[in-house]
């Protein structure tokens, strides 16, 4: 057996390092910290300070913003999982008296609900959440800037929205069920809804000065679930190794794919990024990164992980603006991962081969186009087209003998083995489409039928 090291390379160190020592005194931060997760291992974390001897840790809390929402998107989606609610559920069926209650929940949990971006003046991360007592007061006169469903719309309303639901259905408050329903199964004891010793203070700095000024720190109130946590690196990794996975204490992992996968289409001109359900999607530097970001007064925040490469980076400020706090988080990911590129898992072949399945390996042909059906490690059925790019699906087996494509343009539709009279497999039937051994096989169910003089040279037509 051939081990590798967990630790990081000294060059990638000093990279990361570097990073975030620019992106603290560019950004002119009080305080600034950042940490990197690499196979659910945590491989590095620095940060910088103001003030000599007195940097914060990955046990030092700040405020964590909007990245609270992904916490309330992971609670409503175990109300589904529980059977309680359906996404596509009109959130009066559940919550009455809104006087939006004909958006769903899918849509509040996408931010396509068409729903303000802010709550009514005043500036509401900015004053006390006693000043908004009922939902009608968070979502104000205007509730609709946009159609239901029609396009994304970040709406921080909808989210309180959403925590009032999740109130209303566990008959407890969001933050009783926040505690017993993630934060206590993750392990993430330095999460809170106020502020627990050590945590950071917050800052706003001069735009044209070096001078700063103490930011409020309010209670949001009914806003809470839009906003309103406290958090440190080393809980906020552990939530990004439950982000990229699941957990089946918290939210299994076909309902976190379902977090990762876009929900709405993306703002114009926006086509590097998405948003799923809680979750920010994005392309940036030939990956995708999913996560989230948050700001509140006195405090920045960012979170990313890719999958692909098992990286997650974490970044805390204590000021209102200044670091780009989303770009350094991608940009750590993309430090190590590109540095020092994931180890692949050893090739191991299958511990048992069913027979019927190998025999259905190898070419297929849609019409003439060749595609290559192939056997995975987990059981299930890859179909990649031979040459070229082209539509490819991942299959799952269903119980009734069928596979049901899980990714791209098959995502969703059933592959199915049509065999002859005598038992022998005839075609491949994905959707209507007709996938034969040999191109249009005049033996197999060609929609159309084949012309019965078959292949012919140039000959035959001059």
């Amino acid at each position: 057996m051939t081990y590798h090291s967990e630790e990081l390379l000294p060059g990638t160190q000093r990279a990361l390092l570097h990073r975030i020592a620019t992106a603290q005194a560019e950004g002119r931060a009080p305080s600034l910290v950042a940490a990197v997760q690499r196979q659910g291992r945590v491989v590095w974390s620095g940060s910088r300070s103001c003030v000599d001897d007195h940097a914060p840790d990955a046990d030092t809390q700040f405020r964590i913003g909007s990245l609270t929402k992904t916490f309330t998107a992971v609670l409503v989606l175990r109300l589904r999982d529980e059977g309680l609610l359906d996404l596509d559920d009109p959130l009066e069926k559940h919550l009455p008296g809104t006087g939006v209650g004909g958006v769903t929940v899918l849509q509040l949990l996408g931010h396509s609900a068409g729903l303000g971006a802010e709550a009514p003046a005043p500036w509401w991360e900015r004053t006390p959440g006693t000043l908004r007592p009922e939902l009608a007061d968070v979502l104000g006169e205007q509730t609709r800037m946009h159609p239901p469903g029609r396009r994304h719309h970040y709406s921080s309303p909808g989210y309180a929205l959403l925590g009032a639901l999740i109130e209303t259905v566990r008959g407890a408050s969001w933050a009783q069920v926040l505690e017993r329903e993630i934060l206590e199964p993750l392990g993430m004891s330095r999460t809170s809804t106020q502020p627990q010793a050590p945590h950071a203070d917050g800052w706003a700095v001069h735009p044209w000065a070096d001078a700063l000024l103490p930011e409020p720190t309010e209670d949001l109130g009914l806003m809470a679930p839009a906003g309103q946590l406290w958090s440190t690196t080393t809980d906020l990794l552990r939530f990004a190794s439950f982000l990229a996975k699941g957990d089946d204490r918290v939210l299994g992992a076909a309902s976190m794919k379902e977090m990762h996968a876009p929900s709405a289409p993306p703002e114009s001109g926006d086509w590097q990024g998405n948003y799923g359900l809680g979750l920010q999607v994005v392309r940036q530097d030939g990956r995708t990164l999913l996560g989230h970001g948050g700001s509140l007064p006195g405090f920045m925040t960012a979170l990313w992980l890719s999958t692909d490469d098992d990286v997650a980076a974490v970044v805390l400020t204590n000021t209102t603006s200044g670091p780009p706090v989303g770009e350094v988080a991608a940009d750590l990911v993309r430090i190590v991962a590109d540095a020092e590129p994931r180890i692949p898992e050893p090739w191991r072949p299958l511990t048992e081969v069913d027979a019927e399945l190998l025999a259905l390996t190898g070419p297929w042909y849609w019409g003439t186009r060749p595609n290559i059906l192939q056997l995975t490690a987990d059981g299930g059925l890859t179909l990649q087209p031979m040459r070229g790019s082209g539509r490819g699906a991942r299959f799952v087996a269903q119980p009734d003998g069928s596979w049901t494509g899980l990714n791209g343009y098959y995502a969703g539709e059933t592959l199915r083995v049509v065999r002859a009279g005598d038992g022998s497999v005839s075609h491949l039937d994905l959707g209507s489409f007709v996938f034969t051994r040999e191109p249009y096989d005049p033996a197999s169910a060609v929609p159309g039928g084949v012309d019965a003089k078959g292949w012919r040279g140039l000959g035959a037509w001059v």
